[in-house]
């Protein structure tokens, strides 16, 4: 899926190389089981509708992004993105304002609704554990930090501080309404104590092998990766304690060829039964209010939006506005 502060290499193999004719839309999302479900839930179902074809490219890179939308040259008509890169990108004049006329925001969750863009599914950080390879399961970020009562390696998202920062400072015993401005000389801190014991994982598909093969067994996790694990057939275990939430969004960059298909696709993209058959195939939350009630309520009780009890939202707006200066102290940390 993503890379949270990282631009993708310039060489990053692309789905589609040639370009898009004038009737074709392109849309832009970071590969794998996901952009797969994608295609299928809105994609196929888009051109149905509409007889407009819908061109699949990707990983989504915000250093191309940002070269099209200067260049003037801009091939890519919706994007998926990180929650506080949309935040970020609209304020910066990079994205197209959405038509809210054709997009149906009242249905939508409102923490994910901006002026440019609106949610394309959440999801949330949750512990995960491969239950064979262990004596017994971390249930907390205080217990996942904790290298003495839990031995091993665990798993983390190399290219998201937003999800690791706020693990730490829970883990630290600060209050989850208490956790912006987060405290990062705190956090680094407290993500010293287990630095060596960390393996990052820099994709959903990654995180799964590190638990399966027990090579970190267990670990961060988006909660959607869990779900695909446990229908794998591994004996695995999901902590919701403290589960921090994010969001990817949808966005049109500013110049977008064709933007009057790009708003109706992100209308059907994100209408009740099309968030609704995404969440059925990922694990991921909907973003539509209306959708669970056209799911299986209990697929329903496994996604995010059913996990709010002590659920943690990571502030988007915060990290729009910090991101930048955050992950040049992340990536530094790292390479320490």
């Amino acid at each position: 899926m993503k890379k949270l502060f990282a631009l993708a290499a310039a060489a990053a193999t692309i789905a589609t190389s040639m370009p898009a004719a004038a009737a074709d839309l392109v849309f832009t999302s970071w590969g794998g089981t996901t952009q797969d479900a994608q295609k299928i839930a809105w994609a196929e179902k888009f051109t149905e509708e509409t007889g407009i074809n819908v061109l699949q490219d990707g990983p989504t890179d915000y250093g191309k992004l940002k070269a099209m939308v200067e260049a003037n040259s801009v091939t890519w008509d919706v994007v998926d993105v990180e929650g506080d890169y949309a935040a970020q990108a609209g304020k910066n004049g990079m994205l197209e304002k959405l038509d809210f006329s054709v997009i149906d925001k009242s249905k939508l969750d409102p923490r994910f609704v901006t002026d440019y863009s609106v949610g394309s599914f959440y999801y949330s950080f949750v512990i995960g554990c491969n239950k064979d390879a262990v004596d017994a399961c971390p249930k907390t970020w205080a217990d996942l930090f904790d290298t003495e009562k839990f031995p091993g390696k665990r798993a983390f998202y190399k290219w998201s501080a937003p999800g690791v920062i706020e693990a730490a400072l829970l883990a630290d015993g600060v209050p989850a309404d208490k956790l912006y401005p987060l405290d990062l000389d705190r956090a680094f801190k407290k993500l010293d104590t287990i630095k060596e014991d960390i393996i990052w994982w820099s994709g959903g598909a990654q995180s799964q092998q590190l638990l399966a093969s027990a090579e970190a067994p267990f670990g961060s996790v988006w909660n959607g990766r869990m779900t695909a694990l446990a229908q794998s057939g591994i004996n695995v275990e999901t902590s919701w304690e403290q589960n921090i939430t994010a969001a990817d969004s949808l966005v049109v960059p500013k110049g977008a060829k064709n933007k009057e298909a790009a708003m109706k696709f992100i209308a059907l993209a994100t209408s009740a039964q099309a968030q609704a058959d995404l969440a059925k195939v990922t694990g991921y939350a909907p973003t539509n209010v209306d959708s669970p009630e056209l799911m299986d309520p209990e697929l329903a009780k496994t996604l995010p939006d059913a996990q709010t009890a002590n659920q943690v939202n990571a502030d988007m707006n915060y990290w729009a506005e910090n991101r930048d200066a955050i992950g040049e102290r992340w990536y530094a940390w790292q390479a320490q």
